[in-house]
This record gives C-alpha cells, structure tokens and sequence, in this order.
C-alpha cells in the first residue's frame, strides 16, 4: 500500500473508491502524567507523551490502511493526520485520506 500526501499520483491513472479513516484514542498511565507534570515545571520535551503519540499515529494509520486494503485499494492519497484532546490526559489521533484502485 502506498501512502502520498500529494493529490495525484504522477503518471498514474486512478479511480477513487472513497475516504478512508482510521482514529484511536490514548492516554497515558497516572505514573507517567505524575512524570509529565513535573517535567512542565523545567521545561523540555515530554518523551512519554511523545512516545504515546506516535504510537497512537501508527495504530491510526494501520486503521487506515486496513480500511482501504478491505476496499480493494492500491494506494491511499492526501494522507492527512489531525489530532484533539477528548478528556484531560486523552488524546484523538486521526489518519485519513482518499483510497484508490489503479486503472
């Protein structure tokens, strides 16, 4: 499965068979917001949260993918990823973009 961001795919020809999602919501442990919470007094990177999301964009993206692979699929265009907080400590990450089938 290919993943692009572009619109178009130069020099290839496609029909779109739809939009494609895949979401997943995640939170990290109480020890690790405890750990957070003081690294915010310092200042820096807070490794634990970035840990969480890049593993919630992997599990969103694998929605997607699975998502267009049960449509037939060949590629996946205008990937996009968005994110949101649902509750304190509780992030949304969203993959999406368009499926497509080669012609």
């Amino acid at each position: 499965m290919k993943l692009v961001t572009i619109e178009n795919i130069p020099g290839k020809d496609f029909e779109p068979l739809g939009i494609v999602k895949g979401t997943v919501v995640q939170s990290k442990n109480i020890g690790r917001d405890f750990m957070a919470a003081l690294k915010t007094v310092v200042g820096g990177e807070i490794a634990g949260y970035t840990e969480m999301l890049n593993e919630a964009r992997q599990i969103a993206t694998k929605r997607m993918v699975d998502e267009a692979t049960a449509l037939g699929a060949d590629a996946i265009i205008g990937v996009k990823y968005g994110s949101s907080a649902v509750m304190q400590n509780a992030a949304e990450i969203m993959a999406y973009g368009t499926a497509v089938k080669f012609k």
